[in-house]
């Protein structure tokens, strides 16, 4: 808790919705387009709003976005995810995290070094 009795996930949202208000007034037809545009990939589909969230949460922990991340944990919590839930999806993203360093390691850094290596020759 902080001085003023708010955790720290309360301080980030009171920071994100803080900011995002303040560019909506500022910019409200990107604001008004891009609230429809994610209202409209949020909802229930062929998958389930829930499902949305913990895509979302794996993908903002990837991305490392804080304020993303406290957004789609609250998300999932508030669409139903238990714990468990939460950490499978912390789980892919790491393994899509060391995936995808591995995958560029051993295609695209062994590419460039034998290409670049011949030149600097």
């Amino acid at each position: 808790m902080n001085r003023q009795g708010h955790t720290s996930t309360e301080h980030h949202m009171m920071v994100y919705k803080k900011g995002v208000g303040s560019f909506e007034e500022k910019m409200p037809i990107f604001a008004e387009k891009y609230n429809d545009f994610t209202e409209q990939c949020f909802k229930e589909g062929a998958i389930s709003k829930k499902h949305k969230q913990l895509m979302a949460l794996a993908m903002s922990i990837h991305a490392q976005d804080e304020y993303c991340i406290i957004y789609h944990t609250k998300g999932c919590i508030d669409h139903g995810c238990s714990e468990e839930e939460l950490l499978e999806a912390v789980s892919v993203a790491t393994a899509f995290g060391s995936g995808a360093a591995l995958s560029q390691g051993a295609t695209l850094v062994q590419e460039a070094y034998r290409e670049l290596d011949n030149h600097v020759q």
